[in-house]
């Protein structure tokens, strides 16, 4: 039930009810605190040497902390094993991101056995470019294009923002990355004076914006956007969304652990034509994928 969401006066009172038995809301917490263990060990488990694909996203929570309301930023790795199958590695917390944090997440992750990753699928998360580069510095980054899109439109007004759009698709839509440059300098003088900002985002970032012309249709659709990772944080906020602020970080921390260990009882199925996808890394990375020890 706490896994669900309910609180634990919620909890008191059904069992109550249903039972006609008096447990405390107190009592409840206290026996709740027991999966603490439980969580500690899966955030330190060990990890597979190689991880095809990451994402990483985050999401945002209240949390009591000395008597005042303080936020905090809880970021997800979500990973794709050799199997093609996913597995949430990673579970931060922190107030602030930059490459100081990165740097620590990666660093735990290697610690606990990861040796390669091929590509993490990011959005504009500060600092993370330069923190893989130092302990991963093979992995390519892909910026999330849904994520660049909406990011653009801040810039633009309602009613641009079809026309700005439309300008867009030829930009990602490209067969390669020579076309969706020559794009992007098409959509630069189309619309770089009026929208300066949105025309030099993509400019800056085309680096790791480009990372997924690289590959066919099949890897593209896998990694060109954040979603599957976007997919469970939908599934998190559901049992979330009714919570105000947390007791404290560890309260917070129990309740996450129990929903992405109950969300991940349906991930028993390899990702969408899997074979294709290892098959085409395998052409483009060799033997950084090492299939005689994980596939």
């Amino acid at each position: 039930m706490y896994a669900k969401g309910m609180s634990t006066r919620a909890i008191s009172d059904f069992i109550r009810g249903m039972y006609a038995m008096e447990i405390s809301a107190t009592e409840i917490s206290r026996i709740t605190e027991s999966v603490m263990p439980a969580v500690n060990e899966w955030r330190s488990r060990p990890l597979e040497a190689v991880y095809p694909f990451v994402f990483l996203d985050c999401m945002h929570y209240k949390v009591r902390q000395n008597g005042t309301v303080e936020s905090r930023a809880i970021y997800n790795i979500l990973g794709i094993g050799m199997d093609g199958r996913k597995d949430l590695i990673g579970l931060y917390s922190s107030e602030n991101e930059g490459a100081k944090f990165w740097l620590s997440v990666l660093t735990d992750l290697k610690q606990r056995g990861v040796e390669d990753i091929l590509i993490a699928c990011i959005d504009g998360l500060k600092g993370f470019p330069e923190a893989i580069e130092a302990i991963f510095p093979k992995t390519k980054v892909q910026l999330c294009i849904v994520h660049q899109i909406r990011s653009s439109m801040h810039y633009v007004t309602e009613k641009d923002k079809k026309a700005v759009i439309e300008d867009l698709k030829p930009i990602y839509k490209a067969v390669n990355e020579e076309m969706g440059y020559e794009k992007l300098l098409v959509f630069e003088e189309k619309w770089g004076k009026k929208y300066p900002i949105a025309a030099k985002s993509w400019l800056d970032n085309w680096i790791n914006l480009s990372t997924f012309f690289e590959y066919d249709e099949q890897v593209r659709k896998t990694i060109y956007t954040t979603n599957p990772i976007e997919g469970m944080h939908r599934q998190i906020r559901k049992v979330t969304k009714s919570k105000g602020a947390f007791s404290s970080e560890q309260a917070l921390m129990k309740l996450l652990f129990l929903i992405i260990k109950d969300i991940s009882k349906k991930w028993t199925m390899p990702v969408h034509n899997w074979g294709l996808t290892i098959s085409q890394l395998y052409i483009k990375f060799g033997d950084r994928l090492k299939l005689d020890k994980g596939f």
